[in-house]
């Protein structure tokens, strides 16, 4: 078979087209530097486009006591000491610009009768600082991004999945993938590369990201190059996923839904809420709130479908139509559900990926030299929980650093290796799994591996479950040996396939082995058999590869931040 390969120079290569690449992507074009965006998917398509509550930013525009501090330190609060303080201040203090150069690219931010962006309360707060776009805020910013990339003339690859980063020497020169319509591979040489691939929420059964994305693409892509993966076992589990009709489960119903006033009830009508957060009800945090749910479920109080009832139906309907018009579509075309009379069942579901690529809080490089991480491929910002509207913000502040950085090191490079060896153990990757006839099926590997995450290493885990997990991970590992990859007519989506799983069960296996490395409870992470935070586990778990699992202490909170603390509550924590 004649393979063609199409062979592209470029400065800086970003992988990945939501939000956090498109903004790097724009950084360097306007800098004049060389750069070219790639994705899997098409780019108006991106995670980016799903995120629908909001974007944070201390305008104050509502609230005028509220800081980059009380950002800040909100932020620390609710990571339960997880996330990095550098990155932190990093982010809050430049978050009004990240909102400046969406205006500037065109942003339709709502407003108020005077003018000033709208801001409202999401989840744990202090002050209203969530900028919003309806309910359909990531998909406003992706369009904004799209239309400046065009503006600028950035080329932007759709469809082109990258199997290798390039390294020699603990230097980037580059990244290889292929054409998942038309087979043509793709030898890139660059510079630097931004990795933007997403996490690895695909790796769980309810999931609200969708077939094929977020599949732990950049862990896989890292690690191989040399990188490391901080805090994998904490995954956000959003409160309330769709449960029916089962093609769309895990499609997210917006937090806007309960910022707004929806009540979460059981099976009974109760309001269980007050059992949880008492104070603070369908406001507190994710993880609370989908703690909440889960024990509600467990206990045998959710509904006959195994969920929990969200209902907004009390509100006024104008406010419905006006605050929560995507949600009441989403539910009118999958349920012919109308939200403003009946209530929605609703469900967990694997959503987040608050760890990711290890990388310095300063610049994101992951010390692999040329070579970054933002987004939601990367780590330190949410630690062990993260604030809804704090994702769309990272993306916009670290995508223009990270850029600017990229930008001084390709030009600060007197030279660069390349290695034809490197080039050539690519290619053969890529033909051997094209070559590979065995009887296994990807896809129901895949389901499998989703099961064994499901059912393992869900919201509540235990040691019993994650060593069970383990042994069923290594039996799908086992059974990868002798995948069949066919591709048809249709494309090469098997092949596109068959790497994700590769990269979910890298990711699976950094998942399980830190989760039983963190015997405590906090945040997102829950252990049935250890119930209470650990002091000596206020610390980063870094994974290098099997088996290997370290330590990594964490900077201390600057005072300043510490006074606008309010202590971690850990009220309805106990599972069992």
């Amino acid at each position: 078979m004649t393979v063609t390969e199409q062979q592209i120079s470029t400065s800086v290569l970003v992988i990945g087209t939501g939000g956090g690449g498109l903004r790097a992507a724009i950084e360097l074009a306007e800098q004049g530097i060389d750069v070219l965006a790639l994705g899997k998917r098409s780019r108006s398509d991106a995670h980016t486009s799903l995120a629908a509550g909001g974007i944070n930013a201390a305008l104050a525009t509502m609230d005028p006591e509220d800081s980059w501090q009380q950002h800040a330190a909100d932020t620390l609060r609710e990571s339960y000491l997880l996330a990095n303080p550098v990155t932190v201040q990093i982010v809050t203090k430049q978050a009004a610009r990240g909102i400046e150069d969406l205006e500037r690219y065109g942003m339709p931010f709502a407003r108020e009768a005077d003018g000033r962006i709208s801001q409202r309360f999401f989840g744990a707060h202090t002050y209203r600082r969530t900028a919003f776009a309806g309910d359909y805020t990531g998909l406003e910013i992706q369009r904004t991004l799209v239309n400046r990339a065009v503006q600028l003339n950035v080329p932007i690859l759709d469809t082109v999945y990258v199997t290798r980063i390039l390294t020699t020497g603990n230097r980037v020169f580059g990244a290889y993938g292929f054409d998942q319509v038309t087979g043509k591979r793709y030898l890139i040489r660059a510079d630097a590369v931004i990795l933007a691939a997403g996490g690895h929420t695909r790796i769980w059964r309810h999931t609200s990201s969708r077939r094929d994305e977020n599949t732990g693409d950049s862990f896989r892509l890292a690690v191989e190059a040399g990188g490391r993966i901080r805090d994998p076992e904490l995954v956000q589990f959003h409160p309330s996923g769709l449960i029916e009709p089962e093609n769309a489960a895990g499609t997210l119903v917006s937090e806007a839904a309960r910022g707004e006033g929806g009540q979460l009830r059981n099976a009974s009508g109760e309001r269980f809420m007050g059992r949880y957060d008492a104070e603070r009800m369908e406001l507190s945090t994710r993880d609370r709130v989908a703690l909440a749910a889960y024990t509600e479920i467990k206990e045998g109080r959710g509904t006959e479908n195994g969920g929990v009832w969200l209902d907004v139906s009390h509100l006024p309907r104008e406010t419905i139509m006006r605050r929560l018009p995507r949600v009441y579509q989403t539910l009118l075309e999958l349920q012919m559900l109308d939200i403003t009379k009946e209530p929605i069942e609703i469900a967990p579901t694997a959503h987040y990926s608050m760890g990711g690529v290890w990388v310095r809080p300063e610049d994101h490089g992951t010390g692999v030299d040329g070579l970054y991480a933002i987004g939601e491929a990367a780590s330190g910002l949410h630690g062990a929980n993260r604030l809804g509207g704090n994702s769309l913000i990272e993306l916009m502040v670290f995508g223009r650093i990270v850029a600017e950085d990229a930008a001084r090191y390709s030009t600060g490079l007197q030279r660069q290796e390349r290695s034809a060896s490197v080039v050539g153990e690519a290619r053969a990757e890529v033909d051997g799994l094209l070559a590979s006839d065995g009887e296994e099926n990807v896809r129901a590997l895949q389901r499998a591996l989703r099961n064994t995450m499901t059912t393992r290493a869900g919201v509540v885990r235990d040691e019993e479950g994650l060593t069970a997990g383990l042994d069923e991970l290594s039996e799908v590992e086992d059974r990868m040996a002798n995948l069949g990859v066919h591709p048809d007519i249709a494309g090469f989506q098997d092949l596109a396939h068959a790497f994700d799983l590769k990269a979910s069960a890298l990711a699976a296996r950094a998942t399980l082995e830190a989760a039983l490395v963190r015997r405590e409870t906090r945040g997102c992470h829950n252990r049935s058999d250890y119930p209470e935070p650990d002091e000596k586990l206020q610390v980063n778990l870094v994974w290098s590869g099997r088996g290997q699992v370290t330590q990594e202490e964490i900077p201390t909170i600057p005072a300043d931040l510490t006074a606008l603390m309010r202590e971690v509550s850990s009220e309805g924590k106990l599972v069992e």
